[in-house]
């Protein structure tokens, strides 16, 4: 049936071309356009429907992650990995506790009160709206959870006040669409009846995209996308796939590699965030080095807005017809309408794949050896340097050792790196790598890496090493979420910079970060670290991972707020970017028009302005309802 749609809608256009130039098209030319139709569309496999995920419901109302899944104090009162999805879930970490405590700061003995945001104020429904939009929705829901969970991200700032203060404004009511058509009639009716439509994928967001505007008096309806997760087709000819926008990354993987493929985006937030997410903030992931980013991806986009969808009506690798318009769409943070359908650029799955890490003396060396690979164009599918912080960081969360020989090893490793080579344990830094291939490529992969190296007194640290810095990765929001439970308040935040720059702006901004915290008031040292992950040509992603305790602080959330805005202050003047790839929502917004210009933000607002006259979509995002950078924000 598909197969003959596509032959149809082919003919009617040809027919319809045709006829422009006062011709009809003969039997034997529709004869030759139903095969070419047919040869053409006959490798596309459709894949077989899958219910949305029933996980969605097990996250966590107040935190990142799974309601099951937590760091706490455990047996022997060490700190442990509760729950059972995780690769060390159930296991303890004997040198953590330690560690937090003496070098982090944390007092694991004086928990915080948490006091669980308040009952929001009741929803503000538009009569007329809810009765004409049923029948256009697989389920919706206005009771308090379901609110206040899709009225806030993933920032701290907004998860103290899940835990310790109340939300302003949260969305009236929640609906779970099943279709594109879905989509197209609410929002038409949202345009009709003057209601605010906040659109949500995954609710990872980390830049305040999702939080209500306080000053919004229309009603907020949240789109909640998960129940649009299909896969609707795979062409394997042509290395395409066809997907709805609410799939999140962690289905999307096992679908896809269960085909045999992967289209390689694997951002952080992998697990919960979606793919409409990913092109509505130009995400990036950490095998950038083999997939590219995700505007490297997208072939083709859906998107409804209150005017219209945006459709391009092409599949091709390029074209040249004017700007492209596509380019409007990714980083559009949910300002212009709703990405509902994406054709992505397809790889076929890698047959193996392995871990790995190499140990420099110091960040220096490691800055220049990651940017002697990009040069050489030879970096895997991942790699991140770590600072010696964020290196102990690891080192402390080694799970407890079963294995009776394994203290002499690491005590042998010890030795040969720092006594034998000369390194010193706190200016050391490490490394991490994801390689992917045959295993003849990656080996051929891993000598070049160890040769580049070698010239950088690089040492190789092993695959466990590497494992480990990855699983560090997806637990970092948890580990923030821990913290919180002790009066400490933490954050992660990146950019991009040229390499001239990398170094100086490492060091620039944890010097800066060290300033502002005591400037504030903080009495304890904070804990900042750094790492740089995503490279390219001429520079390279930033990431950076900062808290404090806030105990004795009045406000401790406005604190964070000033030390965060002093750090981005310093990215800005040391030749970084505003953001790499977590978006501006309304986080970043302040620094927004001196980065893009006075005319750089009349353009974002005009094409705001003619997409979507009334504001439907009012996030309040980027340059907010059209008239400019909201002056509230900050």
């Amino acid at each position: 049936t598909m197969q003959a749609s596509h032959r149809d809608a082919a003919a009617r256009r040809v027919a319809s071309l045709a006829s422009q130039f006062g011709e009809s098209p003969q039997p034997v030319q529709l004869q030759r356009l139903n095969a070419a139709a047919s040869e053409t569309n006959g490798h596309r496999k459709e894949v077989m429907p899958e219910a949305p995920p029933k996980w969605s419901s097990e996250l966590r109302q107040d935190g990142w992650g799974y309601e099951d899944t937590e760091f706490d104090i455990v047996e022997g009162e060490q700190i442990g990995l509760k729950g059972k999805r995780y690769p060390f879930s159930g296991m303890v970490f004997p040198n953590f506790r330690p560690w937090v405590e003496k070098v982090v700061g944390i007092n694991v003995e004086d928990r915080a009160e948490v006091r669980p945001a308040s009952r929001p104020a009741p929803p503000v429904l538009n009569a007329a709206f809810v009765e004409a939009a049923k029948g256009n929705y697989n389920r919706m829901s206005t009771s308090d959870r379901d609110r206040l969970f899709h009225g806030h991200g993933h920032t701290c700032q907004e998860v103290y006040a899940m835990r310790f203060g109340k939300l302003e404004r949260v969305p009236d009511m929640v609906v779970w669409p099943g279709s594109h058509e879905h989509v197209e009639r609410l929002v038409r009716l949202a345009n009709e009846h003057d209601v605010c439509i906040i659109p949500f994928g995954g609710g990872t967001s980390v830049s305040g995209a999702l939080l209500c505007p306080a000053e919004e008096k229309r009603m907020i309806v949240s789109l909640d996308m998960h129940e649009m997760n299909q896969i609707k087709w795979i062409d394997t000819e042509n290395g395409l796939v066809c997907m709805e926008a609410g799939i999140v990354g962690q289905d999307m993987k096992r679908r896809l590699e269960a085909e045999g493929f992967t289209i390689g985006h694997e951002p952080d937030s992998l697990e919960f965030s979606s793919l409409g997410g990913w092109i509505a903030t130009r995400a990036s992931g950490m095998k950038k080095s083999a997939y590219g980013n995700i505007e490297d991806m997208l072939v083709r986009v859906k998107m409804v807005t209150s005017i219209g969808t945006i459709d391009r009506k092409v599949e091709v690798p390029r074209l040249s017809m004017g700007p492209d318009i596509q380019h409007m769409v990714l980083g559009s943070e949910g300002t212009l309408g709703v990405v509902t359908e994406a054709v992505i650029r397809l790889r076929p799955l890698p047959p193996a794949s392995k871990y790995g890490s190499i140990v420099f003396p110091d960040l220096e060396s490691g800055v220049k050896f990651m940017h002697e690979l990009a040069r050489q164009r030879a970096a895997p599918a991942s790699i991140r340097l770590v600072d010696n912080e964020q290196f102990q960081f690891g080192l402390a969360l080694k799970p407890k050792q079963t294995n009776p020989f394994a203290p002499i090893v690491d005590g042998f490793k010890k030795v040969y790196v720092t006594q034998w080579h000369g390194f010193d344990p706190l200016q050391m830094c490490v490394a991490t790598l994801a390689m992917e291939g045959s295993p003849t490529e990656i080996a051929r992969q891993h000598k070049v890496i160890r040769t580049i190296a070698a010239h950088f007194r690089g040492l190789d640290a092993g695959a466990e090493n590497g494992f480990r810095g990855y699983f560090l990765t997806f637990m970092i929001a948890y580990l923030r979420d821990f913290g919180m439970k002790f009066h400490y308040i933490a954050e992660s935040f990146e950019t991009s910079v040229p390499w001239s720059n990398v170094l100086m702006l490492c060091e620039g901004v944890k010097r800066r970060v060290r300033t502002a915290t005591k400037a504030a008031g903080v009495s304890q040292e904070p804990f900042v670290s750094c790492r740089v992950t995503q490279t390219y040509d001429s520079g390279a992603c930033v990431y950076f991972y900062f808290g404090f305790s806030w105990k004795g602080l009045s406000d401790p959330v406005a604190t964070f707020s000033a030390v965060e805005d002093a750090a981005r202050d310093e990215i800005l003047a040391l030749g970084g970017s505003l953001s790499h790839h977590h978006g501006v929502g309304k986080h970043r917004q302040h620094w927004l028009q001196a980065q893009i210009s006075d005319t750089g933000v009349a353009m974002l607002s005009g094409v705001k302005r003619a997409v979507d006259p009334k504001n439907v979509f009012g996030s309040g995002n980027l340059v907010g309802d059209g008239s400019g950078v909201p002056s509230h924000t900050h």
